[in-house]
């Protein structure tokens, strides 16, 4: 073997990871993984049209807006086309604006908001089908949601590095690669450039406005996803293995990775069907209480006024996360006290800022005792939340959420993933084009160009 031929040698985990993605475009899903995949995407751009209401919406709107650029990809909620790439930021910042978009509790990240942006910001530009467009979604959950996957739960928390950016960014980078036909030699460099690229850090907590945030966990991601698939699609060369050699990926984030599990059950086990939609269009830590107290209200007959208390037990890292924040969405005594009034959580309700001042909800605000829990914790990515109710009279409820609605334990029905679609796009959009694209997504592996969803996509 010559010096140049040992060069250019890959390992076998770049060569069987580089040739599943290029096969993927003409791979079929089955049944059961189409189907969700078509919810998911619904979800996704559900979360982008609400998202365009929000600030971190409207603050990616007006970059993309001020941007310029050629008119090439979609601006969701607007009347704005841009070139791929900011398209994929703006876009993926509307899907996270906030708390309503998918989870993927294994990686630790939100797959969908940089995932489905890019696919459908290339995928415009090359013009692929809808059943293509399915694929590569697909692909970007399995391939993205496995790089965090191998680097162990505590990667995040120890190392001080976002997985919520890394696993979206390698997913984004997947999913832009599939929609723009790339073969194996150009994906083994899009996952060079993809990870010359891994960024993010967990200083995203301390992001109030949740600007920021949305940047980490979509935008940024998806940004840096469809770069790297543009860079090699116009020929750019590069490192043919970041998984091997020197100075690999692996020795640089986390060399105790279990890196065979990059490509394990690749093709059997496909992470979307791993992939929560959240029922409430809040923080995943508060998922799991808001469903305990819903199922004590259905079961029992108590008014709010005869509560004395509620006490909610969490994971200790997931109550710190949730603890009286200043955003309705990711607090967790806002939000219970709002479900003790209401009986239930809407968009609207879950992002009403002047409510978290109404005395009304300030007085049953006052009975939520949020306890972290060092047992639950042991429990993680395991989200479960144990509600404990007791009444002025010392009648006591309990209740424990271990697998809340949506997860793949307790998944929604297709009609409960429209229902919260609905919720979202037809105060924005209207309820003709929510009820015109749903059907649309439902049906879209039969769209000959993906550009077909555009004008339900944006404002008239």
């Amino acid at each position: 073997m010559t010096p140049k031929d040992k060069a250019e040698t890959t390992s076998h985990l770049m060569e069987t990871l580089s040739s599943y993605m290029a096969a993927a475009s003409s791979r079929a899903l089955p049944d059961e993984v189409l189907e969700k995949t078509k919810e998911h995407v619904l979800d996704t751009l559900a979360a982008m049209i609400s998202g365009s209401e929000l600030p971190p919406g409207k603050a990616a709107l007006a970059f993309a807006k001020s941007y310029g650029g050629r008119e090439v990809s979609t601006v969701v909620a607007s009347t704005l086309l841009s070139g791929p790439i900011e398209a994929a930021l703006t876009n993926a910042m509307l899907a996270h604006s906030d708390e309503t978009d998918d989870s993927h509790p294994g990686s630790q990240s939100h797959p969908g908001c940089a995932v489905v942006t890019a696919a459908l910001a290339v995928g415009e530009q090359i013009g692929i089908n809808g059943q293509q467009f399915l694929r590569a979604v697909a692909l970007g959950y399995d391939v993205g949601t496995r790089f965090t996957m191998i680097a162990g739960e505590k990667y995040e928390s120890e190392s001080h590095r976002s997985t919520h950016s890394i696993a979206p960014m390698f997913g984004a980078a997947a999913a832009a690669s599939c929609s723009a036909n790339l073969n194996a030699q150009q994906m083994k460099l899009v996952i060079g450039y993809a990870a010359q690229q891994c960024s993010g850090l967990t200083t995203w907590r301390r992001d109030s406005q949740h600007i920021q945030k949305a940047f980490a966990f979509g935008g940024m991601p998806a940004r840096s996803g469809v770069t790297a698939a543009l860079l090699v699609h116009n020929g750019w060369t590069g490192v043919k293995d970041i998984l091997s050699g020197t100075d690999n990926f692996f020795v640089a984030y986390e060399p105790a990775a279990d890196q065979a599990g990059l490509v394990e059950k690749l093709g059997e086990r496909y992470e979307i069907m791993r992939t929560n939609i959240k029922k409430w269009t809040v923080g995943s830590p508060i998922q799991a209480a808001l469903d305990g107290l819903q199922s004590m209200q259905a079961k029992n007959s108590f008014t709010t006024d005869q509560v004395k208390e509620i006490t909610v037990r969490l994971a200790t890292d997931e109550a710190a996360i949730v603890n009286n924040r200043e955003i309705p969405g990711i607090c967790l005594q806002h939000m219970m006290a709002a479900m003790l009034l209401d009986k239930t959580i809407t968009f609207r309700s879950a992002h009403d800022v002047a409510r978290m001042r109404d005395p009304k909800v300030l007085e049953q605000r006052a009975k939520i005792h949020l306890v972290p829990d060092e047992e639950l914790q042991k429990l993680m990515p395991l989200r479960v939340a144990v509600v404990e109710l007791t009444l002025k009279d010392g009648k006591q409820f309990n209740q424990r959420v271990d697998n809340v609605r949506g997860t793949p334990e307790n998944p929604m029905t297709r009609e409960e993933v429209v229902a919260k679609a609905q919720d979202l796009i037809a105060p924005v959009l209207g309820a003709n084009t929510a009820k015109k694209l749903h059907d649309s997504v439902m049906n879209l592996e039969r769209a000959g160009n993906i550009r077909e969803l555009r004008p339900l996509l944006q404002r008239t």
